[in-house]
């Protein structure tokens, strides 16, 4: 039993902690589109984060997912002086909204987090602006990864592929044994993500940051070049006349049934090998596609910080930024998605092998300075950019009676799109 003068000390300090977290507390409001499935159980483990330090997270309504709309009500809360704390966008994206004044300094948070040590230049050097942090990564996809049936495999007696030619030697063989060499869809994304995946193996990182990146006409011109693109042309011969306009699960579904043997994609498609109770080594393989063995092709998403007027409002946008760098989240979100953590100090013992292959990949490349943004994926280049360079890519594809210096031309053109 308490004396009646401990008890009201008691519940003073419980009072006084109370009355602390309430006017510590702030409303974190977030721009983002992760609301099913493995994503959205992370977010809610963002939200248990900060709820703990008192901070209430708030849904920024998104209507049609990631699109234009999503942009365009940011724009124009921005515009209004009413921001959100947080916006998912990445890539050239966070250096636009840097050039308008509208970022936060984060660097504080970064210096605590020893952001500099953690992340790869590579990747440190996007969620900045003018040399500041302003913006806090969440993962890191491989784009790079060739996933292959072992039962189609071990049909042909074959085995991962380490260069082109391999994989058309390959590929010649499942055919011959009835099954599909390469499952694919037919669709802009797909065909660009897959013609990256070729330029980075026919040249190296250096090429592709010449000819994707900097859209460099010599580049485009070269040999190169030419080689990628009849290379490129010359995987559609693998694929299935089914193949157009099939969306990507639907082709990881048919290495997964044994009905096609390999896919390129990044490794999001993990996660519909292990949702249909599939396990690494076991029965699928994660290979890196021909040539890109010492190279990572990335796709992080990741969280840019808006500049908020209210000291309460800045505080819980910084303790969302810590929350997303700690290794608690790193982890539980990175498993949930199949994704790997950004940052690299993450124990990835509870990871799996594709996952954990996924991270030395990381690490060695960004040592030899080999990782390379996904154009594809809208990380390297302006969005008009982009879209300039898909629609050649899948021109390229698509039309059979043009020639590789056909092809060459449709990139000199998109080329010379201008900048957002």
């Amino acid at each position: 039993m308490l004396y009646p003068k401990v008890r009201r000390k008691l519940v003073l300090a419980l009072l006084g902690c109370a009355l602390t977290t309430s006017l510590n507390a702030a409303e974190v409001e977030v721009l983002h589109w992760w609301t099913s499935g493995g994503e959205a159980k992370s977010i809610q483990e963002l939200k248990r984060l900060l709820a703990a330090q008192g901070h209430k997270w708030r849904d920024f309504a998104v209507g049609g997912g990631g699109g234009d709309q999503a942009l365009e009500a940011l724009r124009k809360r921005v515009e209004e002086g009413r921001p959100p704390a947080a916006a998912q966008i990445k890539g050239p994206s966070i250096q636009a909204w840097g050039k308008r004044g509208a970022l936060a300094n984060l660097d504080d948070v970064a210096s605590e987090q020893r952001w500099d040590v953690q992340l790869p230049s590579a990747v440190a050097e996007l969620m900045k602006y003018q040399g500041h942090y302003v913006a806090v990564p969440v993962n890191v996809h491989r784009v790079n990864w060739l996933w292959i049936s072992r039962d189609a495999l071990q049909k042909v007696s074959g085995r991962s592929p380490q260069s082109w030619e391999e994989f058309f030697s390959l590929g010649d063989r499942l055919r011959k044994a009835g099954i599909v060499p390469l499952a694919h869809g037919n669709q802009p994304w797909q065909n660009f993500t897959t013609f990256e995946i070729v330029v980075l193996g026919v040249g190296g990182p250096d090429f592709y940051r010449k000819a994707l990146i900097q859209l460099d006409p010599t580049a485009i011109k070269s040999d190169t070049m030419l080689k990628a693109i009849s290379t490129f042309r010359r995987l559609k011969g693998y694929t299935d006349a089914g193949a157009n306009d099939r969306d990507w699960n639907r082709a990881t579904s048919m290495v997964i049934k044994g009905e096609a043997a390999m896919q390129f994609m990044g490794d999001w498609a993990k996660g519909e090998f292990l949702a249909a109770g599939q396990k690494p080594l076991k029965d699928f393989y994660c290979a890196s596609a021909p040539g890109t063995s010492r190279a990572f092709i990335f796709n992080i998403d990741s969280f840019a910080m808006f500049r908020l007027q209210d000291p309460k409002a800045v505080e819980a946008q910084k303790a969302m930024a810590r929350a997303v760098m700690s290794p608690e989240f790193q982890s539980i979100f990175n498993l949930n998605k199949g994704s790997i953590p950004v940052a690299t100090a993450v124990n990835l013992d509870n990871f799996d092998h594709c996952a954990q292959e996924s991270s030395a990949y990381f690490v060695a490349t960004s040592m030899i300075h080999a990782l390379v943004p996904s154009v594809a994926h809208k990380m390297a280049i302006s969005s008009a950019q982009q879209a300039a360079v898909q629609n050649a890519v899948h021109t390229i594809w698509n039309k059979d009676e043009a020639s590789n210096e056909d092809g060459v031309g449709l990139l000199l053109a998109a080329a010379k799109v201008p900048a957002d």
